[in-house]
């Protein structure tokens, strides 16, 4: 059974940093893309971050210079290293798998930027 587990969320201040962690089980995602996407109330899920089985990687224009994506394939596990974090950043933020047409994600974690 295939696990995505978050980690790594909570409150910040703005122009504060928050390192979020993805570790996956029951598959091997080293050769697949993995991302980061973020969802708040009332709205679409949104795209944040996307990395290819070769480091190569996609940023929504909103986070670009600001978030950077990172994978660890020997531990399968991705990364978003998140610095000067805005309001408009606070979203329940999920790892996403895609592997064999299929999508999986993990439960979310909430990131809070508030003074």
């Amino acid at each position: 059974q295939v696990q995505l587990v978050e980690s790594g969320g909570g409150l910040v201040q703005p122009g504060g940093s928050l390192r979020l962690s993805c570790a996956a089980s029951g598959s091997d995602f080293s050769r697949n893309y993995m991302g980061w996407y973020r969802q708040v109330p009332g709205k679409q899920r949104e795209l944040v971050a996307l990395i290819g089985s070769d480091g190569s990687t996609n940023y929504a224009d909103s986070v670009k210079g600001r978030f950077t994506i990172s994978r660890d394939n020997g531990k399968n596990t991705i990364y978003l290293q998140m610095n000067s974090l805005k309001p408009e950043d606070t979203a329940v933020y999920y790892c996403n798998a895609k592997k064999n047409w299929s999508d999986y994600w993990g439960q979310g974690t909430l990131d809070t930027v508030s003074s």
